[in-house]
């Protein structure tokens, strides 16, 4: 479907509205970028006019969405939907019929020891191996990793600040001893006043002069690449899941883990 901004004036000036009253719900930027999506897309759907849909209309709405679109999409889309109606028309939710997409709890695939091994050592680009390093061994979800600053890190007390993690919550995470010295080796190459992670677009001599971090697109371009180069495939049973670091050892230009494998690293 198509999630393109329609030309249509009237809608526009709803779809501003709803931008406002996202910003102002002090929402996270993913689920602001979402529930404008959704609207977007059921604007283009119904020719922009979507302030007094009926049951049956929001029926085949939802049920052709979910024809090439997971649940998830669906899940988006319906509360963007209600966001919009209660802020946006101030008319009440419980007007719209609810479907209830099935409540699903999955165990992630944990990747052992020797294979996050080996996705570090062949990962080449050096601002990827240390922030997939750092989220490994912190227990950080990209998002979290990406927003990583220099003020972050609290050596002193060996603990990691993490700001804005879901549910828009604050939380300390330990700081393990080798993470921290991976971690000061990198920012002496960089040396960035603010971000841990700063930017590639103006290489690694000139990376304290940018003015954004990690690339969120070009770590998961870089992840996805090193995943098909290794042959690694999903696990259809559980793994135990290592929070601890592995013993692991630093020094410029290198770092290798417990079975003796040296991780050269290329600073671009």
């Amino acid at each position: 479907m198509n999630i393109i901004m329609p030309q249509d004036q009237q809608f526009e000036k709803q779809y501003q509205k709803h931008l406002k009253c996202l910003k102002l719900g002090g929402l996270q930027p993913k689920t602001i970028d979402a529930y404008a999506r959704a609207i977007r897309r059921i604007g283009n759907y119904f020719g922009c006019r979507i302030d007094n849909l009926s049951a049956d209309q929001l029926l085949d709405y939802f049920n052709n969405l979910l024809e090439d679109q997971s649940w998830s999409t669906v899940k988006l889309d319906l509360y963007g939907l209600k966001f919009f109606y209660s802020r946006v028309l101030g008319k009440s939710w419980e007007d719209i019929p609810l479907i209830k997409p099935p409540k699903t709890s999955r165990i992630p695939d944990i990747l052992s020891v020797e294979q996050i091994g080996r996705l570090f050592a062949t990962t080449s680009i050096l601002s990827y191996k240390i922030f997939f390093f750092t989220c490994y061994s912190l227990g950080l979800r990209l998002g979290e990793g990406i927003r990583l600053t220099v003020g972050d890190i609290d050596a002193g007390r060996m603990r990691v600040h993490i700001r804005d993690a879901k549910g828009n919550k604050d939380r300390l995470v330990p700081l393990p001893d080798k993470t921290l010295a991976v971690l000061r080796e990198f920012w002496a190459v960089h040396r960035h006043p603010h971000f841990l992670f700063p930017s590639r677009k103006r290489g690694s001599k000139h990376a304290h002069l940018v003015d954004l971090p990690l690339d969120r697109g070009g770590i998961q371009t870089a992840i996805q690449a090193v995943v098909k180069q290794l042959g690694l495939k999903k696990k259809s049973h559980a793994i135990p899941y290592v929070t601890a670091t592995p013993p692991t050892c630093w020094r410029p230009g290198s770092i290798c883990l417990n079975y003796n494998i040296s991780l050269a690293m290329s600073v671009s």
